[in-house]
């Protein structure tokens, strides 16, 4: 009776990781999405605990206890602009519980394992160690904590690789000498090396795609797991988590026009040694919120780009209140959601959400780049790169080919930013120069802040002055 128990909850848990996987395909179905997971989730924890193999409890549930309130402190206080590192850190522990899996069984069948188990197990440490320490100093690079620009050296790449290929090469021969202990720890530790050399010399540009492959690496060592401990539910929610965190990968760096090779080894955002750097004496507009404010009442038709600048100043809220009044004085209002504005994938989405921004106002770039040049103002907030028309002509530029939203044809761009300072790229934005730019400079919240209270100053008079055209008509 128990097993079957145990193959209907598996059966039930892995349909549901299905369904809520195929939920997150749209921001209306999102939420769904996650509660079907979280319900597979709880039938798989639930089947496995019906496992014959469990002889005691005590551990599991200190365990389950100690987790689920890490779980819970880190849902109630970790603040939305913090998700990239929240799912780095997440990242980080899965791999670390299948690494700890693949060496307790490694320490009691090392001597008896058949080969094909042990490849199993070797996979699974092998990139659940690397994982370990690339997700760390992923969380790292984006709490900065450590420099977030690409830290790199001479000879880094082709040391990189041969050390790989050499941890490959230890791989493949455990797989016919499992009784080889000291190569086996000595993989791991190699690996817990490796992850700190992979993503050391990638810049906060490409995060999003590090936090995507670093997805597929902790479910393809999650996958593996399954396959050593001969867990069903395991294999299945690894191998979803590896493939669609591989395919997501694939998309983020099209995004950006960008190959996997590139986004490893291109060090985007790098000083390059010896280089020079030429500055050229150019001026822009600056102009203050209530300059920006008489340009936003009278505008028809408002397109907001978000980006990291907003996500820092948690800025999320005020964009929404802006967006609200703008509307209610009878402007047209969309967002532009560009896939690599921010430091993950979806991080703007994520963020416009929690302000309740409906969804029906998110449009993704190719939905909405026609429109700019019949728009009156791009408000851009706290975004560069996705912005930056160097993307389109500059052929040395490491943004050149990317898709980027074309906020330039606007007729207004107002640019709300801290300083002139590039984004993760380190390419300069001919766009704050222009002359129908329009910069405000300053910290994001605090401007837009500033807009609303002015809006809402000038609402009242309109709408004295649009009962009294009303009285005189009548």
């Amino acid at each position: 009776m128990k097993d079957i128990l145990l193959g209907v909850a598996y059966l039930a848990a892995s349909i549901l990781f299905i369904l809520g996987l195929r939920g997150l395909n749209s921001p209306q179905t999102a939420r769904r999405g996650i509660l079907l997971a979280e319900i597979g989730m709880l039938l798989a924890v639930v089947g496995t605990l019906l496992r014959n193999e469990i002889i005691q409890y005590q551990w599991i549930l200190i365990g389950l206890v100690v987790g689920s309130t890490i779980g819970a402190l880190m849902a109630i206080f970790m603040p939305m602009t913090a998700m990239p590192q929240r799912i780095a850190i997440s990242h980080s522990f899965g791999a670390l519980a299948a690494t700890l899996v693949g060496i307790v069984d490694y320490y009691e069948h090392g001597l008896t394992i058949d080969h094909g188990t042990m490849a199993a197990l070797g996979f699974e440490v092998l990139f659940g160690s690397l994982t370990i320490t690339g997700s760390l100093m992923a969380f790292s690079k984006l709490q900065e904590l450590v420099k977030s620009a690409p830290v790199t050296y001479r000879f880094q790449n082709v040391s990189n690789i041969l050390l790989f290929f050499a941890t490959v090469g230890v791989f493949v021969f455990l797989i016919f000498r499992p009784d080889t202990s000291v190569l086996f720890y000595g993989m791991i530790a190699v690996g817990l090396f490796l992850g700190i050399l992979i993503v050391l010399p990638i810049g906060g540009a490409d995060m999003p795609v590090v936090l995507s492959l670093l997805n597929s690496y902790a479910g393809l060592a999650s996958a593996a797991t399954g396959i050593v401990i001969s867990n069903n539910v395991l294999l299945i929610a690894g191998a979803l988590d590896g493939t669609s965190g591989f395919f997501l990968s694939m998309m983020m760096s099209r995004a950006m026009n960008r190959s996997f090779t590139n986004v490893l080894f291109g060090a985007v955002g790098a000083v390059k040694r010896g280089a020079q750097v030429q500055e050229e004496a150019r001026t822009v507009m600056r102009y203050t919120p209530e300059d920006a404010a008489y340009v936003l009442e009278n505008a028809q038709s408002v397109i907001i780009i978000p980006g990291y600048g907003m996500a820092v100043a948690q800025a999320q809220h005020a964009v929404q209140e802006l967006a609200e009044l703008l509307i209610e004085g009878g402007a047209t209002v969309r967002y532009a959601i560009h896939p690599v504005a921010g430091r993950m994938p979806g991080h703007m989405n994520v963020l416009l959400a929690d302000a309740n921004v409906p969804y029906d106002l998110l449009y993704e770039a190719e939905q909405i780049n026609d429109d700019f040049q019949s728009t009156d103002v791009a408000l851009v907030i706290g975004a560069n790169d996705v912005v930056n028309p160097a993307a389109r002509y500059k052929k040395d530029s490491p943004l050149y080919g990317m898709p980027i939203l074309n906020a330039d044809q606007a007729h207004t761009v107002m640019i709300l930013k801290r300083s002139l300072s590039p984004g993760f790229a380190g390419e300069d934005n001919e766009l704050f120069y222009d002359k129908k730019t329009m910069m405000i400079f300053g910290d994001a919240k605090a401007t837009l802040t500033s807009l609303i209270q002015l809006l809402k100053k000038t609402a009242p008079a309109q709408a004295g002055e649009a009962q009294a055209i009303e009285g005189i008509h009548s």
